[in-house]
């Protein structure tokens, strides 16, 4: 279901800026070969608790109940083995799980006392390969994924190259990405009868598809500077509307929300990191976006972390997000019966947004994290989210490194 529309970019926001130092890699190609096993290079836990409130639930035209609460675990397995030509081929294997419960859903059919879609499940597996050659500096990745809940599944293929240059200042990156969705039409219980919504019946099972392509350029200007450019082009087709998404009209006609089945995104971003010192890290990302539906958008984030102590650190990410109304939206009762595409869905609406939080890592590689020497990392995370049209959110982070 189209509902947990603020976690994935809190958690990206929350885990997703990170900068590694680099590293010197040296390989001795002389030595005998001797057949190798699979080696766990680490197992990382991420779980999070997110809530948010607000009254702007496109379910219900654009006014009512947001509440919504999600509980959300991955767990993420990587192996590796080299060859006898000391060729590193990598293997990672991801399993999530999403349980969460969303007021809004209840009012897709009312008379219900506690519908389907009001608490669900959503279930998340990948698999990843990646073969590097580290003495050619090259990297070539592919991978398959999955998500299912009661009305929705989907499959997706991904592909990328990567290229390191000898003195490993400079990485180029590319890498494709496909998404082959089906989505179980659900319209609110006053249409299922409605002869005149052609674009979706009840039950119908409608496609969705969307492809992406990222370019990621990134290279170390000094020891205390490194910045990175990235795109990540994006085209959509199929059923692009939540078509249990109410529509009142002027006049109080009621349809459900109708989109194009087509839609392309253009994002350009820059990140940029800078060591100040030995106790200080200032990481830092602008991204513009637009799309044919007249979107257009500016992410500013700033994130400066303290080290504490050679094993601690403490940061203070902030997001400031900005953008403009898509052509089909407007608020309840304000659409024509004329127009062709109509929502009332705010996430398409103006809207500026804050994004506040506060983190603390510990990292123990010899002695480990609580005196357990397999627990390389454990770090905490809180973020706060706000619009400036009244939807409210806090999310919780713990994720823990093994290895």
């Amino acid at each position: 279901m189209k509902k947990r529309i603020i976690t994935a970019s809190l958690l990206a926001f929350l885990f997703g800026n990170h900068s590694k130092a680099q590293e010197n890699i040296t390989t001795d190609t002389t030595s005998a070969y001797q057949k190798q096993k699979l080696k766990i290079e680490e197992v990382n836990f991420i779980t999070s608790y997110y809530t948010q409130d607000g009254d702007n639930s496109a379910v219900t035209g654009g006014k009512g109940t947001e509440k919504l609460r999600d509980i959300a675990t991955t767990i993420e397995v990587k192996v590796s083995k080299k060859d006898k030509n000391n060729n590193k081929h990598n293997l990672g294997f991801e399993l999530g799980v999403d349980s969460y419960t969303s007021a809004s859903s209840d009012k897709i059919d009312p008379n219900t006392v506690s519908s389907a879609s009001y608490q669900d499940v959503r279930v998340y597996p990948s698999l990843n390969y990646a073969f590097q050659n580290e003495e050619k500096n090259y990297i070539l990745n592919g991978g398959l994924s999955g998500s299912a809940e009661f009305d929705y599944f989907s499959i997706g293929i991904n592909g990328g190259f990567t290229k390191i240059s000898k003195d490993k200042n400079r990485e180029f990156s590319v890498k494709g990405m496909a998404f082959f969705d089906t989505w179980k039409v659900i319209l609110p219980i006053e249409l299922r009868n409605n002869p005149s919504d052609n674009d979706a019946k009840q039950g119908d099972s409608k496609p969705r598809t969307s492809y992406n392509l990222g370019l990621t350029l990134s290279q170390v200007i000094n020891k205390n500077f490194q910045i990175a450019l990235l795109t990540d082009l994006g085209y959509q087709e199929g059923l692009l509307a939540t078509k249990f998404n109410r529509v009142y009209f002027d006049g109080g006609d009621l349809k459900s929300e109708k989109l194009p089945s087509t839609r392309f995104k253009i994002p350009f971003g820059v990140r940029a990191n800078y060591f100040l010192g030995d106790n200080i890290i200032l990481r830092s990302f602008y991204r513009y976006y637009q799309d044919n539906w007249d979107i257009k958008s500016h992410t500013i984030s700033f994130e400066p972390v303290l080290k504490l102590s050679a094993f601690s650190s403490i940061s203070v990410p902030y997001r400031f997000y900005n953008q403009t109304s898509a052509k089909y939206f407007k608020p309840i009762f304000t659409h024509q019966l004329g127009e062709e595409y109509y929502t009332s869905d705010f996430d398409l609406s103006k809207f500026k947004s804050h994004m506040i939080g506060l983190g603390y890592k510990i990292t123990d590689a010899d002695q480990g994290i609580f005196g357990v020497k397999r627990i390389n990392s454990l770090e905490l995370r809180y973020g706060y989210y706000t619009r400036d049209n009244g939807l409210n959110s806090h999310i919780v982070t713990l994720a823990m490194k093994f290895k």
